[in-house]
C-alpha cells in the first residue's frame, strides 16, 4: 500500500488576530497555574492545562506550504513507519520577527504501530507548548527574574525579543522536550495496554531557513546532499561502544543473532517504548548535532527510514536526486519524471531488494534546482 502526499498544516484564516492573541496569552500567562504545573513535569504532568494549551498551539498552527514525503509498506505485514511534516510555522512570541519554523520527523515503529502513531500525533503540539513555555521563562529571566513581564510589555502585549542563542536554546529544549514527553506519555499507556511497541525518532528543525538542528533516536537517518551525501546522524545500535557500555551498565546484554540485538531482542539501542528493556538501557534519548548554517552548497536534506538504506547507499540517495531533477537516465537510476523525489527514493530502494518499510522527506534547500515535484491530494 502506497502512502504519499503533499502534506498540509490546517490553515487558519484569521493569521494576524491569532497572533495577536497569542502575544497576548503569553504575555499574561506567565504566573498561572498550568505554567507552574509545567516547570513540575512538562506536558504530561499538565493533563487540566489541555484546553489553555491546546488553544495557543492550534493558533501556531498557521502554515500552508507544502512538505513533500512518500511512504510504501514494502514486503511487510504491516505498515509501522509515520511521517510528520510541518512547514512554515511562523511563531511571534520569541522576538520582534517571526521565526519561520519547519519541524520534519520520520518515526520508524516496531513490534507494532502504537509508539509511532503516538509520536506522529503529538510531535508538533508538544513541541509547540515547550516553545511557549521556554518563551514564558525567557521573559521572566529578561524581566530581572520576576514571575511576570512588565506592566508596559503586558499593556502592548508584546514579549522581550531574545537574541540568537536563546532562541537556539528554546527550540532545542522544544525538541529534546517533545520527545521526552512522548515517551513518557506512549510508556504510560504501554504499561496499562500491554504495548511492545517502540520506535526510532529522526526529527530536523529548519529556522528560517537558514540553520538546522538535528535530534536523532535509533537507526533512522538524515542526510544532506551538498555535491556530496553527509549522513548527520549516528545511528544506535547496540554494537556502539558508548551504547554497549550504556547497556551492560544496566545489567543488559549485547547478543549477536542476525544483528546485534539488546538481550537478543532489539536490533536499536535507543527508541521511544519498548519498555520492557527500559531497565536494561534503552533510551528514548535524542542524540543532538548542533545547529548549523546551511551553506550555499546545501541542495537537499532527507530524513528516512532505515529500510531506504537495505538497498541503497548515502550517495546513490543524493545521486538518484540529482538525476532526477537534471533528467539524468543512465544504468544506475531509471528517470521518474511524473514522480516526487521522495517517491523516487522509497520506490527505488523497493525495486533494488528493501524488504523493510519504507519512508523518506525530502526538503529542497535554497540552492536546490527549481521544478521540484510535489504530490498533493
Amino acid at each position: 500500500m502506497l502512502l504519499m502526499r503533499g502534506f498540509k498544516n490546517t490553515v487558519p484564516t484569521f493569521l494576524l488576530v491569532s497572533r495577536i492573541m497569542i502575544i497576548i496569552l503569553l504575555s499574561s500567562a506567565t504566573s498561572s497555574p498550568c505554567m507552574i504545573n509545567y516547570n513540575n513535569g512538562g506536558v504530561v504532568q499538565s493533563p487540566d492545562c489541555a484546553a489553555e494549551w491546546g488553544l495557543m498551539v492550534e493558533l501556531l498552527k498557521n502554515s500552508s506550504e507544502v512538505c513533500e514525503f512518500a511512504s510504501l509498506q514494502g514486503h511487510r505485514k504491516y505498515q509501522e513507519d509515520r511521517v510528520s511534516c510541518n512547514v512554515g510555522i511562523r511563531v511571534p512570541v520569541i522576538g520582534k520577527d517571526e521565526a519561520k519554523i519547519d519541524l520534519l520527523a520520520v518515526f520508524d515503529g516496531h513490534g507494532g504501530i502504537e509508539a509511532s502513531e503516538m509520536a506522529k500525533q503529538h510531535l508538533l503540539d508538544y513541541f509547540l507548548v515547550h516553545i511557549i513555555a521556554g518563551a514564558f521563562k525567557k521573559a521572566s529571566v529578561v524581566d530581572h527574574h520576576h514571575d511576570s513581564i512588565t506592566s508596559t510589555q503586558r499593556s502592548h502585549g508584546v514579549l522581550p525579543a531574545v537574541d540568537d542563542k536563546s532562541l537556539h536554546d528554546i527550540l532545542k529544549e522544544a525538541l529534546l522536550g517533545a520527545i521526552r514527553d512522548i515517551d513518557q506519555k506512549f510508556s504510560m499507556e504501554a504499561f496499562k495496554k500491554k504495548y511492545s511497541a517502540g520506535s526510532t525518532a529522526s526529527v530536523v528543525l529548519l529556522l528560517n531557513d537558514e540553520e538546522l538542528l538535528v535530534g536523532n533516536v535509533g537507526d533512522s537517518r538524515v542526510i544532506l546532499c551538498a555535491g556530496y551525501a553527509e549522513q548527520l546522524t549516528h545511528d544506535h545500535h547496540p554494537d556502539r561502544d558508548d551504547e554497549w557500555a550504556r547497556i551492560e551498565g544496566a545489567g543488559g546484554f549485547v547478543l549477536d543473532w542476525d544483528v546485534p540485538r539488546v538481550n537478543g531482542i532489539l536490533a536499536v539501542s535507543r527508541a521511544i517504548g519498548d519498555v520492557s528493556l527500559k531497565r536494561y538501557g534503552v533510551i528514548a534519548e535524542p542524540e543532538m548535532v548542533s545547529w548549523r548554517n546551511l551553506t550555499a552548497k546545501d541542495a537537499y536534506l532527507v530524513i528516512s527510514s532505515d529500510g531506504v538504506f537495505e538497498s541503497l547507499t548515502l550517495e546513490n540517495v543524493c545521486q538518484l536526486i540529482e538525476d532526477q531533477e537534471t533528467g539524468t537516465t543512465n544504468d544506475r537510476f531509471p528517470f521518474l519524471p511524473s514522480y516526487s523525489l521522495a517517491y523516487c527514493i522509497v520506490k527505488t530502494a523497493l525495486e533494488r531488494g528493501s524488504s523493510d518499510n519504507l519512508s523518506a522527506i525530502v526538503v529542497p534547500l535554497a540552492q536546490a534546482p527549481g521544478g521540484v515535484h510535489k504530490d498533493e491530494l
